[in-house]
Parts: C-alpha cells; sequence; structure tokens
C-alpha cells in the first residue's frame, strides 16, 4: 500500500517546519523482527534514520513496504524533533498517556460511586418489569 501525495506533502511539511534536510539523514535499510514470517525473515523493509546533526535515531516497521516505512520513519524523526524543541506532545505520546488514564484503578470513592450508580440503574429496570407483568 503506498501512501497518498497528500500524506507524502504532509510529511515533507513536518519535516520543514522541524528543521529536517535530506542531505542530514543517513538512511539504513534493515532486517525486520517480530511476527510477519518469511516475509520479515527474508527482506530489508524496516528503516533505521538518523540526523547526523542532533544524533537522533528511529526505526520504522510499522508496513511490509520499505517505501512506505521510509516516509513514516521520516515523520516520526520530524515529531521527535519538534517534541524535544518545543515541547509538543507528539500523537503517540497522547494515545499511551491516554491509555495509561483508562487503564488506572479507580480509586475506593469512584468505584462506590460506579456500583451505586449501576445498582439504582438496575433497580429502575427491575421495577419497569413489575410494572410490565
Amino acid at each position: 500500500m503506498a501512501l497518498s501525495p497528500g500524506t507524502i506533502e504532509a510529511i515533507q511539511a513536518l519535516m520543514q517546519r522541524a528543521g529536517l534536510r535530506e542531505e542530514d539523514l543517513q538512511e539504513q535499510f534493515i532486517l525486520g523482527s517480530g511476527s510477519g514470517g518469511q516475509k520479515i525473515n527474508k527482506t530489508s523493509s524496516a528503516v533505521r534514520l538518523l540526523q547526523r546533526s542532533s544524533m537522533l535515531a528511529v526505526k520504522v516497521q510499522q508496513s511490509r513496504f520499505r517505501e512506505e516505512n521510509r516516509w513514516l520513519a521520516r515523520r516520526a524523526l520530524a515529531e521527535l524533533i519538534l517534541e524535544q524543541r518545543e515541547g509538543e506532545k507528539s500523537r503517540k505520546r497522547q494515545e499511551q498517556e491516554k491509555i495509561r488514564r483508562q487503564k488506572r484503578r479507580r480509586s475506593r470513592r469512584q468505584k462506590a460511586r460506579m456500583l451505586e450508580d449501576k445498582s439504582r440503574h438496575a433497580e429502575k429496570k427491575a421495577n419497569r418489569r413489575w410494572r410490565a407483568e
């Protein structure tokens, strides 16, 4: 699956905003890892991108396609640079924090309130059944 021209333009704009130039990048194609079977083990579709001036590096293996991984690596590196320079939170980090908040244990008070609401709702439904019969 190739990226659309609009997506590539958006990534280029992000790179420009981050001050990332093609001549500063060192690109390596490496074997991927993880599930995927023979295709992953035989082809070098994962991309490692290094910015020489800051020595920041990212490795991307989101897709089976090398060309797509190249652009995704550029986007990841630009987001990393912007995050460090401007203190922006990347979408990835925001999603991770959202999941962490969702998984966090509820306090005793929250849990008690939730159970109280559930029992009140169950009571309402039971009363509806009683009237219907």
